[in-house]
């Protein structure tokens, strides 16, 4: 509960930050259980190991990741460039907290900026369901531009949800011991 009031709090301050309504906000989610401990899931998630093996595991969507700046902490800035088309995306890691395993990072450059959204932020939770098992919690919040609220373009969450079950797959057959 403490973690989605404090999330909560920081897409507040964000979405203020840029004029974003907070009446305007949406949120999609979504949530994979591995078979393998938090902390583990994390480690994984926290920096650019997620965003490697989603390159490596996913070349029918994604065609490359750059890192712009950074070396995977705070103020980080990757790009990806999706296939076929040659879309991209620009997010900037602005959350790693290591006490919650929670990883936010806002979109800069395309994504659902693109097709009208004025504001997009993607949150990975790792979230400890047992010693054993941990669940990758997935959730994008974003807002749309008055102009195409019509049309009501989303984000695809489908993306997030394939690069989860990859971390899945990879996880529950790395050799931990």
């Amino acid at each position: 509960m403490l973690k989605q009031i404090s999330f909560v709090f920081f897409v507040l301050l964000i979405g203020c930050y840029i004029r974003v309504n907070c009446e305007e906000l949406k949120h999609l989610t979504n949530e994979v259980e591995v078979n393998v401990p938090a902390n583990l899931t994390w480690e994984l998630y926290r920096h650019l190991g997620i965003s490697k093996l989603a390159a490596q595991q996913l070349k029918h969507v994604i065609q490359w990741i750059q890192v712009l700046k950074g070396d995977g902490g705070v103020g980080t800035v990757l790009k990806l460039t999706f296939v076929p088309g040659n879309s991209s995306y620009t997010e900037i890691f602005n959350v790693i907290d290591d006490q919650k395993r929670v990883k936010v990072a806002q979109t800069l450059e395309g994504g659902c900026l693109e097709i009208g959204c004025s504001f997009q932020l993607v949150r990975f939770d790792i979230i400890e369901k047992s010693p054993s098992k941990s669940i990758i919690k997935s959730d994008i919040s974003y807002a749309v531009k008055k102009e195409f609220q019509a049309k009501d373009p989303k984000p695809n969450i489908q993306c997030l949800a394939a690069v989860a079950q990859v971390a899945k797959y990879y996880l529950e057959r790395a050799n931990w011991a």
